[in-house]
């Protein structure tokens, strides 16, 4: 029987990422996709300034060849001015999700990371060594060993229903249809064109004479059957609702969903994790699942990579769960609100308004932006008061180095290892123990806005685990918890 330290199983955004952060940490890891070939299909256009934060402390953006930065300054299609407020909430927009997923498989393929495509999971028997996965092959029923198992399998999740992992369900309401095509030209609506009754088309350039046409209508069956539509369909829709014609565009792939969503009730059971869709289900709403998807491959493969290698501290995979599952339920009652702004029919033009109003002061706006390009998120990480607690390191923020380069923290964070920062030795010595779980920087800060520590710990998803000053703990306990006991350097090291 084969063996390895984790299986991934689903080969979307969130599965690549994931499988790229656990072979950086170090681990041998194999992904397993049940299609042959990689679907193509583009459901997410973009995603939000934090998972591109994510990929770029990784270097992988340039990966992703030509795309635009743009403000998402809506919620439920209620615009408000992102040039209020300080900092850039800007996300990546108009990028297809099947050139994401290439860019991670790219990556994944220079890391001498497996996809095995055609490989369909059947089963999940957990031992005192791991986890044996059953599956279907291109060769026919096989089995493999894994230390972990990582089910980035979408909504449905077959890992999620054979670890037996409870969810909370919504049920859906109403439908909609989705089709992307080229030979015509219907008039571009990227935000949405409301009608009356509860109405929306979609209207949204793709370039390269492609455009993806997006029909809401509570009229549409809220569960619809898989497989079952056909471009006639979208068509006699579209016209029916603008008066235009696309019967004659190449359809280049069509999808029917309803707006259900789901929470599982657990993102770890015993060696089985969750992420992305299979932890949370919402309707397709700004590319807000792929995002918070991403972001828990980002949380969850360094410390699962830990796991594997031996020097993760007690409780560390437990931190998964914790810190992600509340932005799950974040997610899914934000998703669900806007929703109800985006789609809600006449009767809730009075809350658009207020909302609207609400959203013209500064405070809210940064709220509601955190929200939306996932800058606001702030984990429970360490006792203090200072404002970088918790919250993600700003990759931008620029160092001056003692020969005098300069360099920037998301350049720092590429090796997928912790990163202490410090303007002397004091806390350079600290961490000396912790060779290769943490890389030591010491220069000072290029710009020294009043939020810039004398010295800083970040973890290896870039979010900020120990200040000085500002936080209670002292550094040797804030790299214990993170980091683990450390190595003692001997002579000859």
């Amino acid at each position: 029987m084969k063996k390895t330290d984790v299986i991934v199983v689903g080969a979307g955004p969130a599965g690549l990422l994931l499988a790229g952060e656990l072979r950086l940490g170090g681990a041998d890891v194999a992904v397993y996709d049940r299609l042959p070939v990689p679907a193509g299909q583009s459901r997410a256009l973009g995603f939000n300034r934090r998972a591109a934060e994510s990929l770029g402390q990784r270097g992988l953006l340039s990966r992703l060849g030509e795309f635009r930065w743009g403000p998402m300054g809506h919620f439920g299609g209620v615009r408000f001015d992102l040039g209020m407020l300080d900092e850039d909430h800007s996300g990546v927009l108009g990028l297809s999700q099947a050139t994401t997923e290439r860019a991670l498989g790219g990556w994944l393929a220079d890391l001498g990371v497996p996809v095995r495509r055609g490989c369909e999971v059947s089963g999940l028997r957990e031992t005192p060594e791991g986890v044996v996965v059953s599956f279907t092959g291109p060769d026919g029923p096989g089995q493999e060993q894994a230390g972990y198992v990582a089910g980035c399998d979408g909504a449905g999740s077959t890992v999620r229903a054979l670890a037996g992992i409870p969810v909370r369900d919504w049920e859906p309401t109403r439908g909609m249809y989705t089709a992307e095509i080229s030979g015509a030209a219907p008039r571009p609506r990227p935000i949405g064109e409301r009608l009356p009754g509860g109405r929306m088309v979609v209207c949204t350039p793709l370039g390269g004479g492609r455009c993806r046409v997006v029909v809401h209508d509570p009229d549409l069956p809220a569960r619809p059957e898989p497989g079952a539509l056909r471009f006639a369909e979208v068509a006699d829709a579209w016209r029916r609702l603008t008066g235009e014609s696309i019967d004659d565009a190449d359809c280049h792939w069509l999808w029917a969903c309803g707006n259900s969503a789901a929470l599982a009730g657990q993102y770890r059971r015993g060696r089985v994790f969750l992420a992305g869709d299979a932890a949370h289900e919402i309707p397709p709403l700004a590319a807000w699942g792929l995002s918070a998807g991403l972001q828990d491959a980002a949380n969850l493969g360094w410390k699962l990579a830990a796991a594997v290698g031996g020097w993760a501290p007690e409780g560390l995979l437990d931190t998964y769960h914790a810190e992600r599952h509340p932005v799950g339920e974040q997610l899914i009652r934000d998703a669900r609100a806007a929703s109800k702004l985006y789609l809600g029919d006449e009767t809730m033009d009075p809350v658009r308004e207020v909302v609207g109003e609400l959203l013209a002061h500064r405070d809210a706006a940064e709220r509601v932006a955190g929200i939306v390009s996932g800058l606001g998120i702030r984990y429970d990480l360490a006792k203090g008061d200072h404002p970088l607690l918790g919250r993600r390191m700003p990759p931008d923020r620029a160092l001056t180095l003692p020969d005098g380069t300069r360099t920037r923290v998301g350049e720092l964070l590429r090796t997928g290892r912790g990163l202490l920062v410090t303007r002397d030795g004091a806390a350079a010595r600290a961490a000396r123990h912790h060779t290769g779980r943490v890389d030591t920087v010491t220069g000072t800060w290029t710009t020294t806005p009043g939020t810039a520590p004398d010295a800083v710990l970040v973890r290896p998803d870039g979010y900020v685990a120990w200040t000085s000053p500002g936080t209670t703990d002292d550094l040797g306990q804030a790299l214990e918890r993170w980091f683990g006991g450390g190595v003692p350097q001997y002579a000859g090291r």
